[in-house]
């Protein structure tokens, strides 16, 4: 009787854990599409491309790009001590800001990101 117990229990272990493998997998890639890096959190892709005069934040559910002409952003860049707050505006099919902004390797990003109310807290290291 336990042998049974036994194989029952490595058998829903092993299913278990195939299954949350596709569960995973969502039909689409997380690769970035405009040059910059991806955060996946709640089945919504982020991409933020950082440049010293521009940033972007590009939304995608699914992998299919959201309609991004009534939501809104706020980036907090930390960079060694120095900390910079950035608030994003729709353009064209990106949240954005431009600016002067203080990107190098190693900089973190916190993006707050507000879509019909719903406010979401995604993270990027840049590279």
């Amino acid at each position: 009787m336990k042998f049974a117990t036994i194989v029952l229990a490595i058998s829903l272990f092993a299913s278990g854990t195939t299954l949350a493998a596709e569960k995973h997998n969502h039909g689409h890639d997380h690769k970035p599409l405009h040059g910059g890096i991806v955060v996946e959190s709640k089945d919504m892709d982020y991409e933020l491309v950082a440049k010293p005069d521009l940033l972007q934040l590009y939304l995608r559910d699914h992998g299919k790009p959201m309609d991004v002409s009534k939501a809104s952003a706020k980036i907090t860049l930390l960079a060694g001590t120095e900390k910079q707050e950035i608030e994003l505006k729709p353009s064209g099919n990106s949240l954005e800001a431009k600016g002067q902004f203080k990107i190098s390797a190693g900089t973190k990003a916190v993006a707050q990101v507000n879509i019909a109310g719903k406010m979401s807290s995604v993270r990027f290291t840049l590279k």
